[in-house]
This record gives C-alpha cells, structure tokens and sequence, in this order.
C-alpha cells in the first residue's frame, strides 16, 4: 500500500511517499481502509522533534524507527474484522484517533475494537460515523473537540462565565468558542483581524487582534482563560483572571473516557459542533499541507484526502 513514511526529522521534505506492506488486524482489532486524516499539529511536532528528548524517547532517538507512519486523526470504512471483534462490521464507515501508533498517512490502517478508559489517547479509538458527518470532515473532530471537552470539564464551565480563547481561529479554538457558547459563556476570542468574521459566526461576543493589542494588558477579568494556542502562560495570564480563575491550555489533562467520547457524539448529533475546514490537500501534497501548517496561520483543520 501506499503510504507517506518519515525519513528523518526535520522539514516537510523529509516525508516520502513508499510502498510499505499492508496491515492484516489482530483478533481484536479492525482493518480501516482510509478515506481522510489531517495535517495535524501533532504530526508536525513528531516530524520536527519537539519536544526533542520526549519526541526521540518515543519515536527513535538518532532518526524515526524504520516506516514510522504519521497521522493522529483519521475516517474511512472498515474493509476486514478480526474474529473477535463483535462492535463493527465490514463496511461500517468509522471515524477516530490512531494514539502513539499513529498511522494514519496511509491507505490501510488497524486499530483496536475497543480499548480501557484512560488508554485512548496510546491506543486509539474507533467511533461509528453519525449521520450528520461526511468521512471527508470527520477526521478534523476527535482530537480537537476532546481535548477542549476535556479542558473546559477541568474549568467546570457553567452558563455566566466569561472566558477569553487565545487561538480562537484554530483546530482548538474553533471548538472552544462553540462549547463555551453552548454552556452559556460569554466569549473573548483573541485571534488575527482577518479571522474576526469566522469566529463571530461560530458565536464570538468580543474579538481581539493580537497583532494589535496584547490581551494580557487587558483591563477586563475573567472567570476563564484558554490559551487554546500555547503562547502564553499562567504567570502572564494571571493578572486578567477572577480570582479563582482558571488558566487552561492543553497540558495535564484528566484522559479521556467513552463518557467523554459519548459526550462528544452528542455534541456533533445535535449540530452543537461543526469542524472547521481550511484546506484540503491529496496526500500526494503532504509537504505542502505541512509547510501550510508549520506557518501557524491555518483557520481550523486541513484535511488530506487518501482514497474514496
């Protein structure tokens, strides 16, 4: 099969296209014939090594262990089942995440039926496709609307909070701004001024243009601050907080539970998130995607596109 491996770390060039075997599914697991996955951030830190220690502990210190396959998100169809695997069928049109095997920048993957609260995040995670999500879009769901799930859970978000997003225009901020909304927030979203009209549709109340003005000088408090972007820090934030307000961004997070996942189906179900698309690339155009990605200027998710 076809598939984009990582020759060494560095630059978008150093990902190649190859010929690499095709996977067959364990007993326990699923075989996913791919249709889409994402350029995600993710990805581009394995691919440049940052963290350097954790990234070479995890994927191979003096380069990347031999077909090492990026792609955290993906959606497609299972095409084969191992035979104890009693949750899907063949045909079923799946969505998910692949955790540290990643995998995803590939025709085929495996990923395992059904794995233990807390583990999703190694192991991965495989979701029936709801109705009101196309296999073209729904790579761009699970990583970002858990995570922001998550992060707000650890805020207790309630209807009257204040919350500012810093970030509000990217894969995270985008479904930020649309679950503080849902729990009632009133949102600050901090992102460039050509971006304002994207995140007042997503239902913005305030909009702030880093490139003008520094949020942290703000004369406003609030009950949350999400720097959903990881450019600032707690210290900094400190001094626009209530007190007892919370700072969050995307570290030290409880892991995730099929509640949680369960949370978000219901999430997409009801149209109270949308996936937010910027570009869509083949995966022919993998560096491409990943030099768009690496400017840190993308407006919600890019999509790559695999096979039908």
């Amino acid at each position: 099969m076809k598939a984009v491996v990582v020759t060494k770390y560095g630059p978008p060039e150093v990902l190649q296209m190859k010929e690499v075997e095709k996977p067959t599914p364990k007993d326990n697991e699923v075989l996913i014939k791919i249709c889409a996955t994402t350029a995600h951030f993710g990805d581009t830190r394995i691919r440049r090594s940052v963290p350097f220690l954790v990234i070479r502990l995890i994927f191979g210190f003096f380069k990347p262990k031999k077909n090492l396959i990026l792609g955290v998100e993906v959606s497609g169809v299972i095409e084969a089942i191992g035979k104890n695997v009693t949750l899907f069928k063949e045909g079923d049109k799946v969505f998910g995440l692949t955790g540290y095997r990643l995998g995803a920048y590939a025709e085929y993957c495996c990923l395992p039926e059904k794995v233990k609260d807390g583990t999703q995040e190694n192991k991965g995670v495989i979701i029936k496709l709801p109705s009101n999500l196309s296999l073209k879009e729904a790579p761009a769901v699970p990583s970002g609307a858990l995570t922001v799930i998550k992060n707000l859970q650890k805020a207790k978000i309630k209807n009257g909070h204040e919350i500012l997003i810093n970030g509000a225009s990217g894969s995270l901020g985008t479904y930020a701004i649309q679950l503080a909304k849902h729990y009632g927030a009133t949102v600050t979203a901090v992102c460039s001024e050509k971006n304002f009209e994207l995140v007042k549709s997503l239902g913005a109340d305030k909009v702030l243009d880093y490139t003008k003005e520094e949020f942290t000088n703000r004369p406003e408090r609030y009950d949350i601050v999400y720097d959903a972007v990881m450019k600032s820090t707690r210290g900094k934030c400190k001094k626009i907080l209530k007190k007892n307000g919370t700072f969050l961004n995307n570290y030290w997070l409880s892991s995730i539970k099929e509640a949680d996942v369960s949370i978000m189906i219901g999430f997409i179900e009801n149209n109270t998130i949308k996936p937010i698309i910027d570009r869509t690339y083949p995966l022919s155009e993998i560096v491409e995607a990943h030099r768009y990605v690496d400017t840190e200027r993308k407006r919600g998710n890019v999509i790559i596109t695999i096979q039908d």
